[in-house]
């Protein structure tokens, strides 16, 4: 029997195994470095308040990847607890599992992210209507307007991630909206930024793209549903009842019951590589250093770690450099936990209790470092172990592994974050009951540095035949949830066809009809 090592144990490298198992006969081991399942897809338990960190809409314009999700983790057939509180009425199917007797269930939520900006909310993209208007003001949505008009006609090079936005937005929606939040993710100016993040995560959204879709939006036929929208213009998504944490977890479960294996606190040291070939990989556990041979090998780590791994193959000097220097961004959490927030619900959507509905809000204000918040009582009610009573914010915040935010102490870190919060007015201190911090490394692939020179690197990992590079940090792409599985169902195909070209592979969430149409396969 052959077997597959598979680097990571988060939505790709689980995707591969899970895919391997169902439609082949080779074996995979999968490697997890740390004790958590899911890489940034998890779902942190603190005293039953859980912590999605950073995160996850299950929601995919490819049918395979959301037929995928619901193999594991069937729809809602009847309203979850907030839902039965507002008297609300959700799409249900018919005999699927009732939310409030068992745990292995998807919900349908709305989604609401808004930005937080003089201390006032905006939709998230940027709305055309009067409500934006009236909050900028008058002078600002005059500069606003004569901004788009000129960027309508007077085009820059996109040559940057900021010439990317001034061309969809003009120039002062650009300073207003995304110049300061861009600065504070990847702690460099967008105009440092390469224009491929914007066409990557953004994509076709744009002052255009938003009036399309409010003039549209009455029209659109029923089984079209959002699958021809923007990714940024979704109005619902799905979830699990506990998080993404949940999802991965049972797809490990599954794995396992298939007959794979999955390896907690095995981080990988080493990858031999002989006649071309990855032949083996080298493992620190728990019971010391061993080496596990291999006939295929999945990579869902940092490529930089994994250029460093590898041995036996001549790795050129400026290829080792470029890898190097591939830069990230490390993030970090805080959860707090409050009975009840300052801000209140100023929109037309019911909550509990009036709270906001948000799921994300971007904070836009320059004397903050936080740079968005969570509400987690929102993603869903089962997040929180009290629902009815309090409200659990997560507070994210960029940084890079080693500088000031990292190395400071967690309870002075926390205390910052809280008087952070109260700072901008959506929490008064004296409501915080607890809080607690989460650190990941590598959350994020940048898009600067020695990033341009990532083809070459990409062009030495394929001459190696047996070897697949998925996911986010597997290709330094900042891919989506569902795009990492992609990656891995496509690397999966290949191996089915008999195919080692990677092309493929590589192109999830680049190519056009990917980014704008329904796709089936």
């Amino acid at each position: 029997m052959k077997t597959a090592i598979i680097i990571g144990a988060g939505p790709a490298g689980l995707t591969a195994s899970t895919e391997l198992l169902q439609r082949t006969d080779i074996h995979p081991i999968v490697l997890e470095a740390t004790q958590q399942i899911g890489g940034i897809s998890q779902t942190v338990n603190y005293k039953g308040n859980r912590m999605d960190i950073g995160g996850h809409r299950f929601f995919s314009k490819n049918e395979r990847v959301t037929q995928w999700w619901q193999n594991l983790m069937p729809m809602q057939g009847a309203p979850a607890l907030d839902d039965i509180l507002l008297e609300k009425h959700k799409p249900l199917v018919k005999d699927g599992p009732d939310p409030e007797k068992t745990d292995c269930v998807m919900l349908n939520r709305e989604r609401v992210s808004r930005i937080f900006f003089l201390r006032k909310f905006f939709d998230y993209p940027i709305s055309v209507k009067w409500a934006t208007f009236a909050g900028l003001g008058l002078k600002n949505t005059f500069r606003a307007g004569f901004g788009y008009m000129k960027a309508v006609f007077h085009k820059l090079p996109e040559t940057s991630l900021e010439n990317f936005y001034i061309n969809r937005f003009g120039r002062p929606l650009y300073e207003m909206f995304f110049e300061d939040y861009t600065t504070k993710v990847w702690g460099i100016h967008p105009s440092k930024i390469g224009a491929d993040w914007g066409a990557q995560r953004v994509k076709g959204l744009s002052i255009f793209a938003l009036l399309k879709d409010v003039m549209t939006r009455p029209f659109r036929k029923a089984d079209k549903g959002q699958k021809h929208v923007e990714t940024s213009l979704i109005e619902q998504f799905v979830y699990p009842k506990y998080g993404p944490g949940q999802l991965w977890t049972l797809a490990a479960e599954r794995v396992k019951t298939l007959g794979g294996e999955v390896l907690m606190e095995h981080e990988v040291i080493g990858i031999q590589v002989k006649s071309n070939r990855i032949a083996a990989v080298e493992v620190q556990s728990p019971e010391g250093k061993k080496t596990i041979p291999c006939d295929y090998c999945f990579s869902s780590m940092p490529v930089r770690d994994l250029i460093a791994a590898l041995s036996g193959i001549k790795v050129p000097a400026g290829i080792a450099k470029t890898a190097e220097e591939l830069p990230y961004r490390d993030f970090i959490t805080v959860g707090v936990l409050a009975k009840k927030l300052r801000i209140t619900n100023g929109t037309t959507i019911r909550t509990w209790k009036n709270r906001v509905p948000d799921t994300w809000i971007y904070v836009q204000e320059r004397d903050v470092k936080v740079g968005r918040l969570q509400i987690f009582n929102n993603w869903s009610p089962y997040m929180v172990k009290d629902y009815h009573n309090t409200v659990f914010v997560g507070m994210e915040y960029f940084c890079n592994e080693g500088d000031e935010l990292w190395q400071m102490p967690k309870n002075d870190f926390i205390k910052m974050a809280v008087s952070e919060l109260a700072k901008i007015d959506v929490v008064d201190a004296s409501d915080v009951l607890d809080a607690t911090q989460v650190k990941i490394r590598k959350a994020y692939p940048a898009y600067f540095g020695s990033y341009k020179d990532l083809p070459a690197v990409r062009e030495f990992l394929d001459t190696i035949p047996n070897l697949w590079c998925i996911g986010r940090n597997g290709q330094h792409r900042y891919n989506n949830m569902d795009h990492s599985m992609l990656t891995a169902m496509e690397a999966v195909d290949n191996i089915v066809a008999g195919k080692t070209d990677k092309q493929n592979v590589w192109n999830v969430n680049t190519e056009t009809e990917y980014h704008e149409e329904k796709n089936d396969k």
